[in-house]
């Protein structure tokens, strides 16, 4: 043990870990993010506020029990790069991080407290191949960690592959391309369940739109959303 640790402590030394927001080294005892930026994340405690302005964005489109995002994806935020790291450079870790800390806040929310299962919104095998994991199986892995709530990663599954929905398309294009995209697979696994469906970034809400199309199929579900950051309407 004794050795284990100044092994770590070399390679502490050689190969610093840096906070991923604004890129100080961590300390032994911080994860993903310094104090300083953890404390500062602009949380939206809208999982504890009904009609929010994630909740709204389905108003009309689809019925869901309740939506929320942990903090709002703002150009120029020192944490904006969480999820473009996330996403694209391998940091899964921040998923885990970031979905926990999700977790934390959704268990002491009222609207939350009936939630069965977690269904991250699936990839398509060649991207999650191409990137090697799902972003959204990471953040649902933290928020299972923070609540202990099953997750359920094959009853929904993803058969068309398509562009990133970063692009800049319009959001009539954005539900085109995604509306036939998911498939259900095994329905009776969450009949009568309470899904928290989960995603990383909110924009147009076209892909929650198109999975919780095609949850609310089956019999007795309820579905809530959960989502790492949205994109702030003006």
């Amino acid at each position: 043990m004794k050795w284990s640790l100044i092994a770590r402590s070399f390679l502490g030394l050689l190969y610093p870990k840096l906070c991923e927001a604004c890129g100080t080294t961590l300390n032994t005892h911080e994860e993903v993010l310094c104090l300083r930026c953890l404390n500062l994340l602009p949380r939206t405690n809208f999982w504890n506020e009904p009609d929010n302005p994630v909740d709204r964005i389905f108003w009309g489109r689809v019925q869901i029990e309740h939506a929320c995002a942990l903090f709002p994806f703002v150009k120029g935020s020192r944490y904006r790069k969480l999820i473009h790291s996330l996403k694209y450079h391998g940091k899964r870790e921040i998923g885990i991080m970031l979905g926990r800390l999700l977790g934390q806040e959704l268990k002491n929310s009222p609207f939350y407290q009936t939630i069965d299962t977690i269904v991250p919104v699936p990839l398509h095998p060649k991207k999650q191949y191409m990137r090697g994991y799902n972003q959204c199986e990471q953040i649902a892995i933290g928020i299972a960690r923070a609540t202990g709530w099953a997750i359920n990663t094959t009853a929904l599954s993803r058969q068309i592959f398509t562009n990133t929905q970063t692009r800049r398309i319009s959001q009539i294009n954005r539900w085109v391309n995604v509306s036939e995209v998911f498939h259900l697979n095994d329905p009776d696994v969450l009949k009568n369940k309470h899904i928290l469906l989960v995603d990383d970034v909110l924009t147009s809400g076209s892909t929650l739109d198109a999975c919780a199309t095609q949850l609310q199929k089956i019999e007795g579900c309820k579905i809530s959303i959960a989502v790492l950051s949205y994109i702030k309407r003006h």
